[in-house]
């Protein structure tokens, strides 16, 4: 990173999934949960962080990084309550595209990718890693899921409301969520150029997730999941805060890693009235091996050799 980037203030984002459940069990952000997978702590969330850098990016593109705007992130470290984060982006686009970063008070990296604007968004962090990745022999926890399976449940209805509580992913509303956000906007309380408030950019990911579980992707578990990596896009944005959307998925990518098994999930919201794409979002989700108690045995059962 350049000494000229721009770059915000540090703040400590908080904590507020440490009640999330999913499958009939608490999450990695339980910190006793995640102190058993060998963690220091209960990470915060990933898309917590976008929040840092909506204040820059909207310096760098202006109000078009509402309606056309692509963040796209890679997370690297995790972050717990009462850490310090700073975002950073370079100043000026190279093709409409800029780098982005976030890195902790000592130096240690938390996110690393990509912010560019529409229509043409540019060869994007995720994408260029989905690009990247190699061809899966035999999956043990996703190996009921395949690349181009759709969503059971397309298209799902979705909504946020101000007060509106998101369920059990999600054990919060957005007005619970601003009050501890780390960067305010104007556009998310009060009527925006396009009327109703905006929904927050970390809080696109709690309204393209909090219906999940309607899509039918079923993994084998219980296991522990996280995020790797996601990317927002706004096709004709924002999206807004008390406005009917439907949305579908689909399985993009299936990956895996020494420790992880990931699903690579695209995600795109329709307008509920006009049918018009609103947005696209990309899900990077990693299951940890070891959180899966049947592993071994089920691996044998598929034929897949660990000793490789």
């Amino acid at each position: 990173m350049s000494s000229d980037w721009l770059s915000g203030e540090f703040r400590k984002p908080r904590q507020m999934l440490g009640d999330q459940e999913y499958d009939g069990h608490l999450s990695i952000h339980d910190d006793q949960m995640a102190e058993d997978l060998g963690f220091a702590g209960a990470p915060i969330e990933g898309p917590t962080h976008f929040s840092q850098f909506v204040p820059l990016l909207h310096q760098v593109f202006g109000d078009d990084w509402f309606v056309r705007g692509c963040i796209s992130s890679h997370y690297q470290n995790m972050v717990v309550e009462g850490e310090e984060v700073q975002a950073m982006v370079e100043p000026t686009p190279s093709n409409g595209m800029v780098r982005i970063a976030a890195q902790k008070r000592d130096g240690t990296p938390v996110l690393m990718g990509t912010a560019s604007l529409g229509p043409d968004y540019g060869d994007t962090e995720l994408e260029q890693r989905m690009a990247r990745l190699r061809p899966v022999q035999q999956l043990v926890i996703l190996a009921d899921l395949h690349v181009g399976q759709k969503g059971a449940g397309n298209p799902e209805k979705i909504r946020m409301d101000m007060d509106q509580h998101m369920g059990d992913m999600y054990p919060f509303s957005n007005a619970q969520k601003l009050q501890k956000i780390t960067e305010h906007h104007p556009f998310y309380t009060a009527e925006s150029p396009w009327g109703k408030p905006v929904v927050p950019l970390e809080m696109v990911s709690v309204l393209t997730q909090y219906t999940s579980g309607q899509s039918g992707f079923r993994s084998r578990g219980p296991a522990i999941g996280l995020f790797a990596g996601q990317q927002i896009k706004m096709i004709n944005g924002p999206l807004l805060i008390g406005e009917d959307y439907l949305l579908e998925r689909e399985i993009i990518a299936l990956s895996e890693s020494r420790r992880t098994e990931s699903n690579w999930i695209l995600s795109r919201v329709y307008h509920a009235q006009s049918k018009q794409l609103i947005a696209e979002a990309i899900l990077n989700s990693a299951t940890l091996k070891d959180s899966y108690a049947n592993y071994e045995a089920d691996a044998a059962a598929l034929g897949k050799d660990l000793s490789a």
